[in-house]
C-alpha cells in the first residue's frame, strides 16, 4: 500500500472514531474513548470497573496519580449478549454466535467429529473457536482460590460454565476450553499441544494435546461458534513513525517496546506519560488489547521470532539458564484475581516461551502466547524465579507495548 492510500485508509478508520462522556458514581464526567463495534475484530472490554494498587483495592486514581492508567481507567466496547432460547448466545460486539451448554469434556479428534454434524439454533456452520474467538468471552472480574473456583471469567448468566469434577480426582479450576489454535512449537518435553482458556481460573496456555504418560488423547470443554468468521484476523499498517494501526481492531501500536523493563505501576507511569508520533494518549493496553497482537503462527524455536507480526520488534532476551533467543514478557493494565492476597497481580503475555522450571529443567511449558501473571511489584533482586505446579518463570520486572485509539 503506497502512502497516498495508507493515509487515506487511516482516514476513514479516525472517521469511524468517536468519543462520548459519562458520570461516574460519584456524578463527576469522564471523557472516555470508545472504540465502535463495525470493526471486524472489534475488542470486547474485560469487565473490570475495581482499581488496585500493587497490593489492594483502592480508590479510583487521578490522572497523574500513582496507577492511573490501569484497566478500569479505560472503557472500551462493554459486554453485551443476547440469549437466543435455543441453546445459543449472540455477542452483540464481535458478532459470533456461540453454544450456550458445552456438555461434557471430549479429545480434540473427537471435537471435530461433533461439530461437523452440529445442528444448534437451526444452524449448521458451526466450528471450534480460535484461541482469538475464545478469548473474546473472557472477563476478568473473574477470581479463583488456587484449585478452587470463587467467580467464573465468563459471564455465567448467559454462558454454562463447568468446573471440575473433584470425585474423578479433578480439581475445581479443571474446566478448561480448548480453541482449534494448535502451539507450532512444542511443550515440556516435546509434546505437542492446543491453545486453550481456563474460564475457571483466567489463564490462556498451551495443553498437552496427549497423556504423557500413555499417549492417551487428552479431554477438555469445547465451546463452538458460528458467524463472523474474519474476526480475529489482523489488518496491520506501519505507519512509518514508529506505530502500527490495526485496521480491524481500531488500534493504534508501540512499533517497538523501548527495551526496558519496570514493575507494574512504572509501567503505567511510562504509558501515561509516552508521546510518540504526535500523539500522547498512549495507555497500557489491557488484557484483550494485548492478545490481539500475538501471532499464534510465530515461536522462537519454530520461526525465531517473537509470537507477533515481523511489523513489530521485540527486544531479546537471555533466559535464566543463559541461553539466547528468548523473549521477554508484556504487560497488561489487567488484574488477575487468586489465592489469599488476591489484589497482586497483573496479567502478561508472553511473546517469547512460557518458561517454567519442572525436575530441574527450564522447559517451554505453556508456549508463546500464553497469558499468564506475575506479582505487581517487589525487589529486583529476588526475581525472576519460579511459581506454581509448572514453575512459572516470575520476571516482575516485564516489557511494555502502548497502545492507543487510533483516532
Amino acid at each position: 500500500m503506497n502512502f497516498k492510500n495508507r493515509s487515506l485508509a487511516v482516514f476513514m478508520l479516525a472517521l469511524t472514531m468517536f468519543s462520548c462522556s459519562s458520570e461516574d458514581n460519584n456524578g463527576e464526567e469522564n471523557q472516555i474513548s470508545v472504540i465502535p463495534t463495525d470493526h471486524t475484530y472489534a475488542i470486547v472490554d474485560t469487565g473490570v470497573s475495581d482499581f488496585y494498587s500493587d497490593t489492594n483495592i483502592i480508590a479510583e486514581p487521578a490522572v497523574g496519580e500513582s496507577f492511573y492508567g490501569q484497566d478500569a481507567s479505560y472503557n472500551g466496547n462493554q459486554p453485551s449478549y443476547t440469549d437466543n432460547d435455543d441453546g445459543t448466545v449472540t455477542d452483540n460486539v464481535t458478532g459470533l454466535m456461540w453454544q450456550q451448554d458445552m456438555g461434557v469434556k471430549m479429545s480434540y479428534a473427537d471435537a471435530e467429529l461433533t461439530v461437523a454434524s452440529l445442528n444448534l439454533g437451526g444452524y449448521n456452520d458451526w466450528r471450534i473457536p480460535t484461541i482469538k474467538e475464545l478469548y473474546s468471552l473472557a472477563n476478568f472480574t473473574g477470581r479463583c482460590f488456587g484449585d478452587e473456583a470463587v467467580d467464573m471469567f465468563i459471564n455465567t448468566d448467559y454462558f454454562e460454565q463447568p468446573i471440575g469434577d473433584e470425585s474423578i480426582g479433578e480439581r475445581e479450576i479443571d474446566g478448561q476450553t480448548w480453541s482449534k489454535t494448535h502451539y507450532v512449537g512444542q511443550i515440556m518435553n516435546g509434546e505437542e499441544a492446543i491453545f486453550g482458556y481456563n474460564f475457571v481460573d483466567g489463564r490462556l496456555k498451551g495443553y498437552p494435546k496427549y497423556k504423557a504418560a500413555t499417549g492417551a488423547p487428552n479431554t477438555m470443554y469445547f465451546r463452538m461458534v458460528r458467524g463472523n468468521t474474519a474476526y480475529g484476523e489482523n489488518n496491520f499498517i506501519a505507519n512509518g513513525d514508529g506505530t502500527i494501526t490495526d485496521l480491524a481492531t481500531g488500534l493504534m501500536w508501540q512499533q517497538a517496546d523501548n527495551g526496558a523493563t519496570y514493575d507494574w505501576g512504572s509501567a503505567l507511569e511510562y504509558a501515561e506519560d509516552l508521546t510518540l508520533a504526535g500523539h500522547s494518549d498512549w495507555r497500557m493496553p489491557n488484557a484483550k488489547e494485548l492478545q490481539s497482537i500475538v501471532d499464534y503462527m510465530r515461536s522462537p524455536s519454530t520461526t525465531n521470532s517473537p509470537a507477533i507480526d515481523p511489523l513489530f520488534s521485540c527486544t531479546a532476551i537471555v533466559d535464566t539458564n543463559g541461553n539466547s533467543g528468548q523473549y521477554g514478557y508484556y504487560w497488561s493494565s489487567s488484574p488477575l484475581q487468586d489465592g489469599p492476597t488476591p489484589y497482586t497481580d497483573a496479567v502478561y503475555f508472553c511473546f517469547g516461551k512460557a518458561q517454567g522450571i519442572m525436575n530441574g529443567q527450564l522447559l517451554d511449558v505453556h508456549g508463546a502466547g500464553a497469558q499468564r501473571n506475575d506479582p505487581k511489584s517487589g525487589d529486583a533482586a529476588d526475581f525472576p524465579d519460579s511459581f506454581g505446579p509448572q514453575g512459572d518463570v516470575r520476571y516482575v520486572y516485564n516489557f511494555i507495548r502502548c497502545v492507543r485509539n487510533a483516532d
